[in-house]
């Protein structure tokens, strides 16, 4: 018996994809409770084996031309119909409802987390040139990004990167298959020395900035009495919404 061949049983059978360590996993716990020698033959089966058995199980499906074929996305497998047969499969299983489409504000947000990470927000501000505090919301209550630690800098600000869910929402395999885009990676992006506000991972400022702004301040405090002080207005806080589009 070929491996390959119980591993389609496996995935035909499952009702979610699995990736190469839970089928051996699999395959051993079978070994050890079933009394089945075929069974029991494939109790030290290595996961680069799995692996291996499933990238051929494809290549046979694909070669085959059939109505369903194998995809791995986001690490895991399973089998998954062609699109041209949509139209029957909506009507049998009915519409699932979807998730609207993401903005162009919230895809180029994404698309520099992606490339870029793990990132803070005034990392991708400085990229972007604008807030995302709104953008960065909905990434965040959609699964797509997720906090991945702290940066080792002043403040410690929160950082970013994407999510399994992200690989699976477009379809990857690993971030090995993002298109190129080495004009993004090379856009230099400086890294804070210490924090604008008082909440840790929002936007920081340019150190020259948070320089001619304490100097600024000591020189207003030395002219002004305290009821001639003007209130100052921070330019750059207006925050991009992020408005999704539905299907």
């Amino acid at each position: 018996m070929e491996l390959k061949f119980i591993l389609e049983a496996i995935l035909f059978a499952t009702q979610k994809a699995l990736n190469p360590r839970e089928i051996r996993d699999l395959l051993t716990a079978t070994a050890e409770t079933s009394d089945d020698s075929s069974a029991k033959s494939f109790k030290k089966t290595k996961e680069a084996d799995v692996a291996a058995a499933l990238e051929q199980l494809e290549k046979d499906h694909a070669t085959a031309n059939r109505s369903y074929r194998l995809v791995c996305v986001a690490g895991a497998w399973q089998f998954v119909s062609q699109p041209e047969y949509a139209p029957w499969l909506k009507t049998l299983v009915g519409h699932k409802n979807r998730p609207p489409r993401l903005s162009q504000p919230a895809l180029e947000t994404l698309a520099i987390v992606a490339y870029r990470q793990p990132l803070t927000r005034a990392e991708i501000e400085q990229i972007r040139g604008v807030s995302i505090d709104g953008v960065m919301q909905t990434l965040l209550e959609r699964g797509l990004i997720e906090q991945a630690g702290r940066a080792e800098v002043v403040g410690r600000p929160m950082t970013y990167a994407t999510t399994p869910l992200f690989l699976e929402y477009f379809g990857l395999r690993s971030l090995e298959e993002l298109p190129a885009a080495d004009e993004l990676r090379r856009i230099v992006v400086r890294k804070p020395e210490a924090l604008l506000t008082v909440e840790p991972g929002l936007a920081t400022a340019p150190p020259e900035q948070l320089a001619e702004q304490s100097s600024e301040g000591a020189a207003t405090e030395t002219s002004l009495t305290p009821s001639a002080a003007v209130p100052v207005e921070m330019n750059g806080s207006e925050t991009q919404s992020d408005n999704p589009r539905s299907n």
